[in-house]
């Protein structure tokens, strides 16, 4: 009976392998990581059943969190090239998602708005995960709850200052 080789990882697969867990933040680091991953994969299932690209879901999600914008803005937020939130917008205006209007407090740039009536069936894709979200929020204490709002909070400042 011949005797088969171990097969040995090679060196950029060890690499590529994440170490277990140790500590706490060890975890939640691993735990964020798959939470991202699956909320991306949702949100391009979402965009997919809208008819849009992931790109053009996640301006919009961009507009209903920080409210009507300028492009420039959207680009800081988005890490977009100015032609590519120009592009984006394209898309969204011709599929009546967005409009794009003068801004009253600086004529030279416009400011960009969600059309409401349009987004009823991509908000009701997103029900059941918010309804499921406050559902398991409803079960830490206040204090924790507040604990997650200011993790969050902080992690966002430091992608906004360039920790992307």
């Amino acid at each position: 009976m011949p005797v088969q080789a171990k097969s040995r990882p090679s060196s950029s697969a060890s690499r590529l392998e994440l170490p277990p867990p140790v500590t706490t933040a060890d975890r939640i680091v691993l735990e964020i990581r798959k939470f991202l991953a699956a909320g991306i994969f949702f949100n391009a299932e979402a965009a997919e059943k809208a008819g849009l690209g992931l790109t053009d879901m996640q301006m919009l999600h961009m507009l209903q969190l920080y409210g009507p914008s300028t492009p420039s803005l959207l680009a800081k937020w988005t890490g977009l090239s100015s032609g590519g939130v120009t592009v984006a917008l394209d898309r969204l205006e011709k599929g009546g998602y967005v409009r794009r209007a003068p801004n009253p407090e600086d004529r030279r740039s416009l400011l960009i708005t969600l059309v409401p009536q349009r987004l009823r069936k991509i908000a009701a894709m997103y029900e059941g995960v918010e309804r499921e979200t406050r559902r398991m929020l409803a079960t830490l204490p206040q204090s924790d709850q507040e604990a997650v709002v200011r993790f969050f909070e902080a992690m966002r400042e430091v992608r906004r200052e360039g920790g992307r």
